[in-house]
């Protein structure tokens, strides 16, 4: 592995780790993540994500809303939780849920701002 493989290895997991701790607390608190301080850090590590190239379609290690998406599923178990859901017929666990919302919110944010800083160069 080259040492720019592993640095940006380095930088994806720890701001995966960042962005799980941000939810974490805000679920922990029942406070929403749309609001400050959790949308400025979440923003502040989208930005890093940004400038390592993190979020770009083509990205080895993906930090797009979709690979965040996958990546925080996984790690919380939500995908097999709801295969399982609807294999039993059952509803997801309160907790499930308020992960599952959680992740929903960080996705919106994020591809928000995907959006806005891909079209910022055509308004300035």
């Amino acid at each position: 592995m080259s040492d720019d493989s592993t640095s940006k290895k380095l930088i994806f997991d720890r701001l995966i780790n960042q962005i799980d701790a941000i939810i974490s607390h805000c679920e922990e608190n029942q406070k929403p993540l749309e609001v400050d301080p959790a949308r400025s850090q979440l923003f502040d590590l989208f930005v890093e994500a940004e400038k390592a190239g993190l979020v770009e379609d083509d990205s080895e290690l993906d930090l797009s809303e979709h690979g965040l998406c996958a990546e925080l599923s996984a790690r919380w178990g939500l995908q097999q939780a709801a295969q399982l859901s609807v294999a039993s017929q059952t509803k997801l666990d309160q907790s499930q849920l308020t992960k599952m919302r959680s992740l929903w919110s960080v996705m919106r944010m994020w591809m928000e701002w995907t959006y806005a800083w891909s079209r910022w160069p055509e308004f300035h």
